[in-house]
């Protein structure tokens, strides 16, 4: 919808902004309850992005006091995003399909 106006909270980085703005475009999303969910899906999607971004500069792993190895403890708040990000598309009941002439399986060649 090249007219809907979407806004964004100041914390939305850029990347986000614009894979919000091509699914409005490429789907049609203009509605209300729509526009909640890609506003979810960017928020979700910036968290993901910050969080591996500091993930990809101190590395996969840190020391505990202990100095005994484990997970950085970002990478459960990636998991959580990116699941986040899927149930906010699964709710938006996007048509992922691709469109068909006719019903039923493709022809052979």
């Amino acid at each position: 919808m090249a007219n809907t106006k979407i806004k964004f909270k100041p914390h939305i980085r850029r990347e986000s902004r614009a894979e919000v703005r091509r699914l409005a475009e490429e789907y049609g999303i203009g509605d209300a309850g729509g526009l909640l969910l890609l506003k979810t899906f960017a928020d979700a999607d910036t968290t993901e992005r910050d969080a591996q971004d500091i993930v990809n500069t101190e590395g996969m792993t840190i020391k505990d006091r202990f100095e005994q190895i484990k997970s950085h403890p970002l990478l459960t708040t990636i998991r959580d995003a990116r699941a986040q990000k899927m149930a906010a598309l699964k709710a938006l009941c996007l048509d992922l399909e691709p469109i068909r002439p006719g019903p039923g399986r493709p022809g052979g060649k």
